[in-house]
């Protein structure tokens, strides 16, 4: 058992990695802060949750480094008014985060045990403003949409149609793109009236954005 010494220690560390790689942002600090990423880990990795480095998740997929999660969110500018878009819930602690920013967070993934841990999650941390989804999320949420804020955590070749036609005009979308798991980019995009600016971030790497839904675990 972790005594408060050491989890505000801990806390210090953590908070400290981030800031040193570029996370200085204090909303979003303070909202990784709050939300425990333990709590999205489990098994073997649990004990390295607090380590800054991706770790492996249920069906094949990775829970992103603290790091790139904060970086992501900053890029994103959430606003206390904005409804948010997250496609690839994975762990679920992404969007938990999202949820102290934004007034709304709609999340989807392909994988319905991951939807499922990841609600269960939420409902631990009383999250109420966010609503998961099992979906192909490559095709967004066009009953929700349009949103104000689009982030996807996981790489398509380029930024996909359908959530581009999504995003509100004023609105931002970043999501990692490139033709493998090995050459990435992070990108944000932004919309305007006369259509999109793109701006190149940092390479990363994500796993890949996957068409339809997958057979049920």
């Amino acid at each position: 058992m972790i005594d408060d010494s050491e989890e505000a220690t801990r806390k210090m560390q953590f908070l400290f990695a981030l800031r040193s790689r570029g996370v200085t942002d204090q909303r979003v600090l303070s909202a990784m802060e709050k939300i425990d990423r333990g709590l999205f880990v489990r098994g073997l990795f649990a004990e390295r949750a607090y380590e800054d480095m991706p770790l492996p998740i249920a069906c094949g997929q990775t829970i992103s480094q603290p790091s790139v999660v904060g970086l992501m969110t900053q890029a994103l500018e959430v606003t206390p008014r904005d409804k948010v878009l997250e496609v690839g819930t994975g762990s679920g602690y992404q969007a938990a985060i999202l949820s102290q920013l934004a007034r709304r967070v709609y999340t989807v993934d392909r994988h319905r045990r991951l939807v499922r841990e990841a609600r269960e999650a939420f409902d631990a941390l009383n999250l109420v403003n966010i609503t998961a989804f099992t979906a192909d999320g490559s095709f967004g949420l066009p009953d929700q949409a349009p949103f104000d804020r689009i982030l996807v955590t996981a790489a398509a070749e380029d930024p996909p149609g359908p959530l581009l036609a999504q995003l509100k005009i004023g609105g931002i979308m970043v999501l990692p793109v490139g033709q493998s798991d090995a050459v990435q980019s992070l990108i944000r995009v932004r919309r305007h009236e006369g259509g999109f600016e793109y701006d190149e971030l940092r390479p990363v790497r994500f796993v890949p954005l996957v068409e339809g839904l997958a057979r049920d675990e």
